[in-house]
């Protein structure tokens, strides 16, 4: 018998002999690739080189922008200062490093591609870029500096730090609270500490009967007296207003514009003018209201058929009597 030989399929040989030449392929291009590396060696250790000295250079630019931020009284404005400045070396030394190991690559392209994505990040972080460029302004223009106390935004304190993205304060019952920089920007914001000096004022209400002049003159000298009152501008006090219950007379006084000051002084202020007042006789009346019952005042009272119930006399009405009439009369049947 004869020895049937199998022999492959066509297709199978073909397919066999593809992957052949594939795989001589692929090292051929891994040897390609080892040898361009390794002419790139030269090309990569300078490129490192460069980054360590722009790395260096970095730190140096920064350290001396914050240096001359401290020597000008502008702390803060000179780390800001310095944290971009040593970003921006950075990206430099990082694209001339890109330069050196891919020479194809210019300059141009780079600066290209970075316009391009500097977009992108700019509508990727909107909001911290934002905050960064409010704070930038902030520290530039230096509508209020560290150590200054200002209400924004509902919130009250001193001024810890003036940082890129938010501003730290602390607040006078010892939290802290960080405000961005945007909203401090485009909020009004008061500087309570922008002058040295800061007006308080009270009004205190007299009696209708009591002279406005007599009671002026005694809260001005109350309020000299007092400790931390400055005395210019020196302390006045102004007939304000003919209310219900009496006169009303607006005292006002300077003192220092910390918050701690302005606190106490009112305090001594208020407890020295009510004792000078109340020495020197002048009434301190308080809201005073008369409710009067017209049917407790009549001869009838008692009789609900003949009660008016408050309504206004008319001919026909009962005879009115006084309250005193009627609580001698109630006693002497008691």
């Amino acid at each position: 018998m004869e020895e049937e030989t199998q022999t492959a399929p066509r297709e199978d040989v073909d397919s066999l002999a593809a992957v052949d030449a594939d795989t001589g392929n692929i090292f051929e291009k891994l040897d390609a690739w080892a040898d361009g590396f390794f002419r790139l060696l030269p090309n990569i250790a300078v490129a490192l080189v460069l980054l360590v000295v722009f790395w260096f250079l970095a730190r140096g630019v920064a350290a001396l922008v914050r240096r001359s931020g401290r020597a000008r009284g502008r702390d803060n404005l000179g780390d800001v200062g310095a944290s971009l400045l040593r970003w921006l070396v950075m990206i430099l030394g990082v694209m001339l490093a890109v330069t050196i190991v891919a020479p194809s690559i210019s300059p141009g392209d780079l600066f290209a591609g970075l316009g391009i994505g500097s977009v992108a990040i700019g509508f990727a972080f909107k909001d911290i870029l934002q905050n960064m460029l409010a704070g930038i302004l902030i520290l530039v223009r230096q509508p209020f500096e560290v150590g200054d106390q200002i209400v924004s935004g509902g919130h009250e304190g001193t001024v810890e730090r003036i940082e890129t993205r938010a501003t730290l304060i602390k607040t006078y019952d010892g939290r802290r609270v960080v405000i961005p920089n945007a909203d401090i920007y485009t909020d009004a914001v008061v500087v309570n500490t922008a002058f040295d000096k800061r007006r308080s004022q009270y009004d205190v209400l007299i009696g209708c009967s009591d002279d406005f002049d007599e009671a002026c003159r005694i809260m001005i000298e109350a309020a000299q007296g007092c400790e931390g009152v400055l005395s210019d501008p020196a302390p006045e006090a102004i007939p304000w207003g003919m209310d219900a219950d009496g006169n009303t007379v607006r005292l006002r006084w300077w003192t220092d514009s910390k918050r701690s000051d302005v606190v106490h002084v009112w305090g001594r202020v208020i407890r020295d003018v009510y004792n000078a007042l109340n020495a020197a006789g002048v009434d301190l009346p308080y809201p005073t209201r008369m409710v009067l019952f017209h049917d407790q005042t009549e001869a009838t009272d008692g009789d609900r058929t003949a009660q008016r119930e408050g309504w206004p006399a008319k001919g026909d009405s009962p005879e009115a009597r006084r309250i005193a009439d009627a609580i001698r009369t109630a006693a002497t049947r008691g």
